[in-house]
C-alpha cells in the first residue's frame, strides 16, 4: 500500500515513521514553512496537571502521553539515541495554596486509573527551589513524577530517520492533492504526480489553504507563538523539572545549561514570521515572575512556531466523506507535542483503513458546531 504523507512535523513524522514500520511504501512532501511549530516548540508531556475540563481533550493527551513509552523503544531499537525525551518530572507552582488544593485533589484523581502520573508530592517553596533553584521564593508547588520534557525538533528527526530506515523517502515542495470523482489519489509535487492509495494531510497550520481547492472548508488558523531559549552559564540544568505556573507561560530546562521559555499565543497573527518587542517581553517578564534567578542567562534566541489552531481545544482528526483517501490530522493548538505523535498513529491506521481504539468522532474535522476562529 502507497501512502502520502504532507508534512513533516510532529503528526507527519509520527504517521509516517508508523507506517513505514508497518511495511506501507511511504512518501512524505514537505514544503519546509518558515514557523512550524515542531521545529520551534519544547514540549511539556504532563497532561496530568492541566486545567483543560474535556474529556476527549483529555481522552486523546492521556493516550499521547502514554504512547511515549512504547515510540522510544521502537526508536532505540531502531538505532535512534537522540530525541530530546527525559522523563524529569514536573512542578505546579503557585502562591496560593488553595490553588494547589485544586491542582493536588485533579491530579491525585487521575492517578487513580492512570498509575503512570507517578508520585505526587506537596512541596514548600524551599523545597521546590531545590528542585528548581531559581524559583521565586513565595512559590510552594505540586511535584509530580511522572511528568515528561521534550524538544520537538529532535523527536521529529528522529522519527524521520526511522521512517527512511524503513524505505520512506523525502520530497521538499509544495504538495498540491491530486482528486478524482470525489477520491483523492495522489500528490502533485514539483511537476510531478505521485499516485497513492491513501493521503494524509498533516500540514499543521497550512492546512487550511491546501484542502481549500477541493471545497473543504477547514476551521484552523496559524496563531504565533515566540519562544525564548536561555543559557545558564556553567549550571547544570539537565535534571530540573518542567515548571507550570497557573497561567499559559511554561519553563523547560534542558542538558547544556539550557532552559527554555514560553510562550505568547498571538491569535489573528497570519503567518507574519516576525519576533515582536511586545512578544519577547511578554516571554521574558512572564519566566521572570515565576524564576527572578533565570535573569542572569544569556538570551541565546527567539524562536517563532505558527500553532495550527481550531476553533475549540480538539485536534481535527479523521476522514472526509466526500474525499475518499483523505486523512486530516491537524488543529493540535498548544498540545501539538504532548498528543502529535499518538495523533499521527491514528492517521496512520485511518489511512490502513484499520479499526482504531478511540472513538473519533468527537474529533471529526468536519464536525458540527465548529465555528470559524480561535479560542
Amino acid at each position: 500500500m502507497k501512502i502520502a504523507v504532507i508534512g513533516s512535523g510532529i503528526v507527519g513524522a509520527s504517521a509516517s515513521y508508523h507506517l513505514a514500520r508497518e511495511g506501507a511504501e511511504v512518501v512524505i512532501i514537505d514544503k519546509a514553512h518558515q514557523g512550524q511549530a515542531t521545529a520551534a516548540g519544547a514540549g511539556i508531556i504532563c497532561p496530568w496537571i492541566s486545567r483543560v475540563e474535556n474529556k476527549y481533550w483529555y481522552a486523546i493527551a492521556k493516550r499521547g502521553a502514554l504512547y511515549y513509552s512504547s515510540l522510544i523503544e521502537n526508536l532505540k531499537q531502531d538505532g535512534e539515541g537522540d530525541f530530546g525525551y527525559r522523563m524529569a518530572g514536573a512542578l505546579a507552582v503557585s502562591s496560593n495554596p488553595d490553588e494547589l488544593d485544586v491542582i493536588e485533589q485533579n491530579v491525585r484523581q487521575k492517578r487513580a486509573d492512570t498509575p503512570e502520573v507517578g508520585e505526587i508530592t506537596r512541596l514548600t517553596a524551599a523545597e521546590a527551589r531545590k528542585l528548581y533553584p531559581p524559583l521565586r521564593e513565595d512559590l510552594q508547588s505540586v511535584h509530580v513524577t511522572g511528568g515528561a520534557r521534550l524538544d520537538g525538533r529532535l523527536l521529529r528527526d528522529a522519527m524521520l530517520n526511522g521512517a527512511k530506515r524503513h524505505g520512506a523517502v523525502i520530497i521538499k515542495g509544495e504538495g498540491e492533492l491530486v482528486s478524482q470523482n470525489n477520491k483523492v489519489t495522489g500528490v502533485k509535487v514539483n511537476g510531478d504526480v505521485i499516485a497513492a492509495d491513501s493521503v494524509i494531510v498533516t500540514a499543521g497550520a497550512w492546512a487550511k489553504e491546501l484542502l481549500a481547492p477541493l471545497g473543504i472548508d477547514l476551521k484552523i488558523e496559524p496563531q504565533r507563538g515566540q519562544i525564548a531559549h536561555l543559557e545558564l552559564n556553567g549550571v547544570d540544568t539537565s535534571s530540573w523539572p518542567v515548571v507550570l505556573p497557573t497561567s499559559s507561560h511554561y519553563l523547560v530546562a534542558f542538558e547544556h545549561s539550557k532552559v527554555v521559555v514560553g510562550a505568547t499565543r498571538e491569535t489573528g497573527s497570519g503567518y507574519d514570521y516576525r519576533l515582536t518587542a511586545a512578544g519577547v517581553k511578554e516571554v521574558l517578564d512572564e519566566a521572570l515572575s515565576v524564576a527572578p534567578g533565570l535573569a542572569e542567562g544569556t538570551l541565546k534566541e527567539v524562536r517563532i512556531g505558527f500553532r495550527p489552531a481550531g476553533p475549540d481545544m480538539l485536534p481535527l482528526l479523521g476522514t472526509v466523506p466526500a474525499a475518499e483517501g483523505l486523512v486530516i490530522a491537524t488543529g493540535l493548538g498548544a498540545s501539538g507535542l504532548t498528543m502529535g505523535p499518538y495523533v499521527g498513529t491514528l492517521a496512520a491506521e485511518l489511512a490502513l483503513k484499520r479499526e482504531l481504539e478511540l472513538d473519533l468522532s468527537p474529533y471529526d474535522p468536519l464536525r458540527k458546531g465548529l465555528e470559524a476562529g480561535v479560542k
